[in-house]
């Protein structure tokens, strides 16, 4: 179906333009948003009468528009859910949940505005899209976390899936390490040492065990009557 834009639409083309598109696209999306024409005589007609008119308003929208850009672009805001250890969530974040969340800031943000191509399913920082405008876009930063608390350690650059607190265990052993001995290569020489000892109480053991054995053999063979 071939249609009359009557604003710009990202990959498609500018106010004005005549394109053509699928027919559910348009009759689902395009023509009941109020954003294309059908392409005939009348409309084409119709757009040029009206084409003035329509290229203020969109100014204006998008005067608007940038205006809550100013407001809304760069910020955080944090979402509390329910994850396992590894940082998946016993469900989804979904663009229903954003836009209820940039309501409750006092950003009126449509769900159709909220540019997530899937669902958020895991912890951690986000960026996602909000389209203001066909030509204005801002970036918020989705704050997924289990609580609170790991919202802020997230949002001060920790990562708290299950791989990275294996990792943060580990810094902390040798951080342990660190405070028992100024210099590193004392421990590394401390840890060779008791593991050499050990491997000489063992030979030790051995050893004796050896003699005992070779000691009490010599005694049975004394004790043995002659025939």
């Amino acid at each position: 179906m071939e249609v009359i834009l009557l604003e710009r639409i990202p990959r498609l083309g500018q106010m004005g333009d005549t394109v053509r598109v699928k027919d559910g696209f348009a009759r689902n999306f395009l023509l009941p948003q109020g954003k294309a024409l059908r392409a005939n005589d009348a409309n084409k007609a119709k757009f040029d009468s009206q084409r003035v008119e329509l290229e203020a308003r969109n100014l204006e929208r998008k005067n608007e528009a940038s205006a809550v850009h100013d407001k809304l672009d760069g910020t955080s805001y944090v979402l509390v859910r329910a994850a396992g250890e590894t940082g998946q969530l016993y469900g989804s974040v979904a663009a229903r949940d954003i836009a209820t969340v940039l309501d409750e800031n006092g950003f009126k943000i449509g769900r159709s505005q909220v540019s997530l191509k899937m669902p958020i399913k895991v912890i951690g920082l986000h960026e996602v899209a909000i389209v203001l405008h066909p030509e204005v876009e801002s970036t918020i930063t989705v704050n997924v976390a289990r609580s609170e608390d790991e919202a802020a350690r997230q949002a001060k650059g920790e990562d708290l899936t299950s791989r990275a607190a294996m990792e943060a265990a580990e810094d902390e052993e040798e951080a342990d390490l660190a405070e028992l001995f100024d210099n590193p290569e004392e421990a590394i020489e401390a840890l060779s040492a008791e593991s050499g000892e050990a491997d000489e109480e063992s030979e030790s053991a051995t050893e004796a065990a050896s003699e005992e054995n070779g000691e009490e053999a010599g005694s049975d063979e004394e004790e043995k009557p002659a025939e």
